[in-house]
């Protein structure tokens, strides 16, 4: 029995759920850091959050698309676990080396301009 399109459809569920709710908790958090970045610039700033949030859903919805290309032939349910396991937890260190770059990047380059 092959399990792919299940998997697939539990694999797009869970990664969309978890890239919704950091990329919302990263957007809300991030008009605070960003503004106090440019104090002078609040339309400025809400532009480049919008920006951020816009490419890191574009990035990562993107992604998980194209992982499912190198998906192996699903036969079982331990298998089904382990592979959507791995592949969301590919997902969620992506995410974690995204919003720390992104942080670093951002305080780097407001600092050179200021």
């Amino acid at each position: 029995m092959n399990l792919n399109i299940i998997g697939y459809l539990i694999y797009f569920i869970l990664s969309s759920i978890i890239i919704y709710h950091v990329g919302n908790v990263c957007y809300t958090n991030g008009n605070v850091f960003i503004r106090n970045l440019l104090k002078k610039e609040v339309a400025f700033s809400i532009q480049i959050n919008r920006m951020l949030l816009i490419g890191y859903y574009l990035l990562n919805i993107g992604y998980c698309a194209i992982t499912i290309i190198h998906w192996d032939t699903i036969d079982s349910i331990p298998m089904l676990i382990a592979i959507i396991t791995r592949k969301m937890s590919v997902i969620i260190l992506i995410i974690a080396v995204m919003h720390y770059s992104n942080i670093y990047l951002i305080k780097k380059f407001i600092h050179k301009l200021l």
